[in-house]
């Protein structure tokens, strides 16, 4: 398993883009296909496929990720935590903390 806290936020574009493409291809799509499904110009998909993009926004990359049939993916980048004993006080869920206004 690969440590990616060492990389900057554009190397990890980067990647994503190529695994991207990787994805896609394996979807049997072209970009064209892509690109009209997420609402997106070709250039776009392109360039973030080529790496020649440093940021992408996250809405972008969710169309993306839609177009190619891999949205449902996003568990297993982010799985739903367990509910924590630490957010719970004497049975109740512990609210958000607010400051008074000074």
């Amino acid at each position: 398993m690969t440590d990616y806290s060492e990389y900057s936020a554009p190397e990890l574009v980067k990647i994503l883009g190529k695994r991207f493409k990787d994805y896609r291809l394996r979807a049997n799509m072209t970009q064209k296909d892509v690109a009209e499904m997420a609402g997106l110009s070709v250039l776009s998909v392109q360039r973030f496929e080529n790496g020649m993009v440093n940021n992408i926004s996250l809405s972008t990359f969710l169309l993306l990720l839609k177009a190619i049939g891999s949205i449902n993916d996003l568990d297993e980048l982010m799985p739903e935590q367990p509910e924590s004993p630490y957010l719970y006080n004497n049975s109740r869920k512990v609210q958000r903390i607010r400051h008074k206004k000074s």
